[in-house]
């Protein structure tokens, strides 16, 4: 059983950055990061396999940038240019099975992390 742990969230004006971390505590091959906000589906905004190939949700595209540090099992999001619409709760997922993760299908991927808060106000 994978866990994952999620840090970094907070609150921040519109245009503003932060940087989200989630710490696993074991190798797993894909890694991402979805969102719920008020009264909305947890929707996928970026994702990362092990060796590096990356996908983003079209909102996030250009602002926001996923990556890992496979030797400590940590999963990063940084999140530049902040928009009240990005408000929400963060959850780091994460799947042996890559295609879960490239496609955003919440309801197959295992492991999930306990969230953390983000929220941007204009």
């Amino acid at each position: 059983q994978v866990q994952l742990v999620e840090s970094g969230g907070g609150s921040v004006q519109a245009g503003g950055s932060l940087r989200l971390s989630c710490k696993a505590s074991e190798k797993i091959y894909a890694m991402g990061w979805f969102r719920q906000g008020p009264g909305k589906e947890r929707g996928g905004v970026a994702a990362i396999d092990r060796d590096g190939h990356k996908v983003y949700g079209e909102s996030v595209q250009g602002r926001f940038t996923i990556s890992r540090d496979n030797s400590e099992n940590t999963l990063y999001l940084q999140m530049n240019s902040l928009k009240p619409e990005d408000t929400g709760q963060y959850y780091c997922a994460a799947d042996s099975n890559w295609w879960w993760l490239r496609t955003f299908q919440a309801f197959r991927i295992r492991y999930w992390g306990q969230g953390t808060q983000v929220t941007v106000s204009s």
